[in-house]
Parts: C-alpha cells; structure tokens; sequence
C-alpha cells in the first residue's frame, strides 16, 4: 500500500500533529515503508496457530463462588459519610 502527501496531511490533521509541508513527502515514504512491513505479515500462514494474549500461558486462580456474609447494609452504611433509606449520599455532579 502506498501512502500519498494527502493521506499523510488528512493524518496529521485528525492526529492533531503540527507537519510542516517539507516534512510531508518524507513521512509519505516512512508510512509507505511501514505499511509495506505490516502487509508482509499476510504471507505468514498461521492456520494452526492457537490466537494468544501473551508470549507466556497464563492462568488466572479461580476461587468458588460461594455466598458470604451480606444483606447487612446497617454495617456497610457505618462507614458511609451520609447516607439516606441505606443508601450511599453523593453531591451532584451533573445538572
């Protein structure tokens, strides 16, 4: 894929990133390049590769879930700096 000097402005712009013009056909070619490298990567067959979200496998430690102690709003509210009917009191944000 080839990046022209309009693509490079229209990026600059939505990037919000201040490209003097002497600077645009130079990026032109560094994106170009960069492009280039990443269309590289649909050459790689990876049919049998499981997808991963790290290099090393991982597994998080489970616990049951099991019902605890709750229902008791009294002592959650004790805590609480103001509260109304068991309910926390906030200051309003939004008008």
């Amino acid at each position: 894929m080839s990046v022209d000097k309009d693509t490079v402005r229209r990026i600059a712009r939505l990037a919000r990133i201040a490209l003097d013009e002497a600077r645009v056909e130079p990026m032109a070619a560094e994106l170009s390049g960069i492009m280039g490298w990443v269309e590289q990567l649909n050459e790689v067959d990876v049919t049998n590769v499981a997808p991963m979200t790290s290099v090393v496998a991982q597994s998080l430690k489970m616990r049951d879930d099991v019902v605890s102690e709750g229902g008791n709003a009294e002592a959650l509210m004790a805590n609480a700096p103001e509260g109304e009917d068991r309910f926390f009191v906030v200051p309003k944000v939004v008008e």
